[in-house]
Parts: structure tokens; sequence; C-alpha cells
């Protein structure tokens, strides 16, 4: 499968699952560009979720070396356990400090919070990156200002298990909230397998006769805002070898040419049938006269378990 620029959407696109992750576990993992000591650095969030315990895993990028700077927060459910903390830790000579506070914290569903926590990353007195919705609480505590350059969220990837739903959460637009995101299949029953996304409620893709559709593509309108949806179910269905995973991308923007009719893509070799099935379709280019689309990706690795 590939994206709207051509790339190819394999397990190339995987980053590391954090240290002691396990086979089963599900984890989040957030990539955040902003300035950290002098220079624009990635910064790498994973929150892992298995069974009763949660943990919180940050890689903060050294531009200059392979050697990059790593912190651990356990989110353990006990009573007795602070949910409200600090770590400090030395990148290039300068000091980072971590501030949080999960005690009301929403960890019960998802495998990051859903709400009513923060988690605020301080250099040289500015709050470079914030993560969660307790912003006032945040700056109150850290006595630190806001960062004069926006971190930038570049990527999400989520691998999730379950039997037939699989769900995640992006923010398609930055002036809204984050959207649901649910991917649900049907494989038993003795029907034709389907599946559906859904996204904050609304069933936008429904793909029937799954088994021959397993890769596809649609634009969908999320809030105003063009949506691509890729997908391959491939290995849910062909893979023998040990756990499959279906891989869904979802990427704000128009493609740079799409057809008139975007229709669900077929199985076998391809994103979209519409060269096959819609022979002399004229190509529209939707880019002229619109804003560049945002870099930002979300992939969801849905690992179906029997």
């Amino acid at each position: 499968m590939q994206d709207s620029h051509g790339n190819q959407l394999s397990t190339e696109k995987q980053i590391e699952d954090p240290p002691g992750a396990k086979q089963g576990q599900s984890t989040v993992t957030s990539v955040y560009q902003t300035k950290i000591a002098g220079f624009c650095r990635n910064v790498t969030v994973v929150w892992s979720k298995h069974l009763m315990n949660h943990s919180l895993y940050i890689t903060v990028e050294n531009p200059n070396s392979d050697q990059h700077h790593t912190c651990k927060i356990d989110l353990k459910p006990w009573h007795f356990w602070n949910k409200k903390g600090f770590k400090s830790f030395e990148v290039e000579e300068n000091n980072i400090d971590i501030f949080w506070d999960f005690r009301s914290a929403k960890l019960s569903s998802g495998t990051e919070p859903s709400g009513d926590y923060y988690v605020a990353f301080v250099c040289d007195e500015e709050v470079v990156l914030l993560l969660g919705d307790c912003k006032k609480e945040a700056f109150k505590r850290t006595r630190s200002r806001p960062s004069l350059i926006d971190p930038m969220l570049v990527y999400k990837k989520e691998n999730a298990y379950g039997r037939k739903c699989f769900s995640t959460r992006a923010r398609f637009d930055e002036r809204r909230k984050e959207s649901e995101i649910v991917v649900e299949g049907s494989f038993s029953g003795g029907k034709e397998p389907e599946m559906w996304i859904s996204i904050d409620g609304i069933v936008s893709v429904h793909v029937t006769n799954l088994q021959w559709k397993f890769r596809g593509h649609k634009t969908l309108t999320v809030n105003r805002v063009p949506v691509q949806v890729y997908w391959d179910v491939h290995d849910w269905f062909f893979n023998s070898s040990g756990p499959s995973n279906g891989l869904f991308l979802f990427k704000p923007g128009l493609s740079k040419c799409i057809s008139d009719d975007d229709t669900d893509g077929g199985g076998g070799g391809g994103e979209n049938d519409d060269n096959d099935n819609n022979k002399g379709s004229s190509q529209n280019c939707l880019t002229e006269g619109r804003a560049p689309a945002p870099d930002f990706c979300l992939f969801l690795y849905a690992w179906k378990v029997e």
C-alpha cells in the first residue's frame, strides 16, 4: 500500500516500541518537534498499557549523536502511589524538568489518558511541550512561561489489540477537539467479512467482501477538513505465520490528484481500483489554491486476536 506521495506503507514506517514492550501490550506513540536547548528536536512520547499497568516513556533526541535521553514514569493503579511527581535530567548540559499530575486522570478505558491530567516539559523557564488538558494547573505549578515556538505533532502510532473492534483518537484540526476513530469488523456468522470505520460515531467507510477488498483508500471530510484514509488488512485473512495486524493510515489534507469517483479500493494490489473500474475518468488536481496538507499522520496497527 502507498500513501498520497507514493511511499510504501509497510512495517518500515513503524518506530521502535518502548523497552520491555510485550506481545499483546497496547502502545500509543506520539512524536513531537519542539525547540529544546537551542535545537529543534524530536520528543517521542510512548504510553504503554498491559493488564493493570500503565507506563509513560519519554525520549528526547540528541541531533548531534545517537545517544538520546530517556525518562520513564510508571502510572501504577495502587492507592498509595504518588500520582503527582517531578523528574529532571540533562540534555547537553541543559536541565529538562518534567512535571506531571495524574491524580484525576482518566486511565481506565484507553492506553493513554483521555483527560484531567498534564505532563509539562520545562527548559530555560519555558514550557516547551505540554501534554494533557490541565494547562492552567501546569503553568501555575511550573512557574514557567509558554514557549515562543509551538510544538508540532509529527505523527502518531497506536498498536491496538482486539477481536473485532479497535479504537484510537486524533486531532485533524488544531482548533478542534480530538476525534474518536473506531474500526470494527465482522468475521463470523456465515456472512462475507465486512469492515466499518467510524469517526465521532458516524460511519464514514463501509467495506463489504473485505477478503477481496483488503486494501483501499477513501477521502473523508471531518469537521470540514479533508482526511485521507488508507487501509491494508491483507494479513487478517492471509497470514498464517503468527499474529496478524491491519494497517490504517489517516492523513489530513488532499491527495495531489484524486479521481472523480473516490471509491473503496480492491484487493490484490493497490490502494485504489479507479484505474481498473473507472477507465477514462478525468483526474482533478485539487491542491491548486489551497494550503499545503499538514505533515501529521496517524498509523493504527490493529492486531486481531482470536
